[in-house]
């Protein structure tokens, strides 16, 4: 395995490579992100990894300079899953002057993480574009546990014409359910035996719905209170369409229930799918 901190050199490394596969991450690796890059180990030739924590995606108020940076641990963990090149630029490599130009991601963006992290998604897909210039892959792997990430990447890809297959990845949990995540090794002993909660709480949101109750504003409702009760604060607790994030309706089949709430200071996000086939019986 090769790591390669500039451009240049990296471009250098892949012009003949014939079929790229490619995983962005920010660091503090865990089975979540490596059970991604084994998916890119099946689909292609070459394995790129980076490794950058992104300063345009989080708020003033957020944790960037917390954010962990295990980089030696990172590259050794890679290693193991053959990546082939691990990209971990310096933040002037990929920001050489003041970043003006950025995009603008699709109105999806504004609403669940961008409505409580207004600039977040901006900052996403402005990085993610710069990366897909550099690597200039055949295939991306990103994964379900940040859904809404994942479904305005295959938005960016699809109205910028890139020539980039979307590779989802399911979401790798704990024993308990938890999803796995690089800010849970911030937990308390007793916030990590709770953050389970948020898994049960929208598995039973998806029961109902899968039970026949369409009264979606209530489930939310209802999930919310339940995660308060138990020391909670929640962002959103949302039912929507799986495949366009809008709201979801009664008629729909294939749906997403979304949830993000904070342990303390720790903000965590899930979600579980559902299809509720009786739909297309009725």
């Amino acid at each position: 395995m090769e790591v390669v901190t500039d451009i240049s050199s990296l471009r250098a490394r892949l012009k003949h490579e014939s079929s790229v596969a490619f995983v962005p991450t920010m660091g503090g690796l865990h089975e979540g992100h490596l059970s991604l890059v084994r998916i890119a180990r099946e689909r292609a030739g070459c394995v790129v990894a980076s490794i950058f924590v992104n300063r345009l995606q989080f708020a003033p108020t957020e944790d960037f300079e917390q954010y962990p940076r295990t980089l030696a641990d990172d590259c050794r963990l890679l290693a193991q899953q053959d990546a082939t090149v691990v990209f971990t630029p310096a933040e002037r490599t990929l920001y050489p002057v003041r970043q003006e130009f950025m995009v603008e991601p699709a109105p999806a963006a504004n609403t669940l993480e961008g409505k409580f992290r207004p600039g977040f998604f901006q900052g996403v897909a402005t990085v993610v574009l710069k990366l897909f210039n550099i690597v200039q892959p055949q295939i991306v792997v990103f994964g379900k546990k940040d859904y809404q990430q994942l479904h305005l990447m295959r938005e960016l890809v699809k109205q910028f014409n890139y020539p980039v297959e979307i590779v989802a990845g399911e979401t790798v949990r704990a024993a308990d359910n938890l999803a796995l995540s690089s800010r849970n090794r911030y937990l308390s002993t007793e916030a990590r035996v709770e953050a389970a909660r948020l898994y049960q709480v929208l598995t039973q949101v998806k029961r109902q719905i899968e039970d026949g109750n369409t009264c979606f504003h209530d489930l939310e409702q209802n999930a919310a209170r339940i995660l308060s009760q138990h020391g909670w604060k929640t962002d959103y607790v949302a039912v929507r369409h799986a495949h366009t994030l809008a709201p979801a309706k009664t008629e729909d089949e294939d749906m997403v229930v979304l949830g993000a709430a904070r342990l303390g200071t720790i903000r965590l996000i899930d979600n579980v799918e559902l299809r509720r086939e009786s739909c297309a019986k009725e």
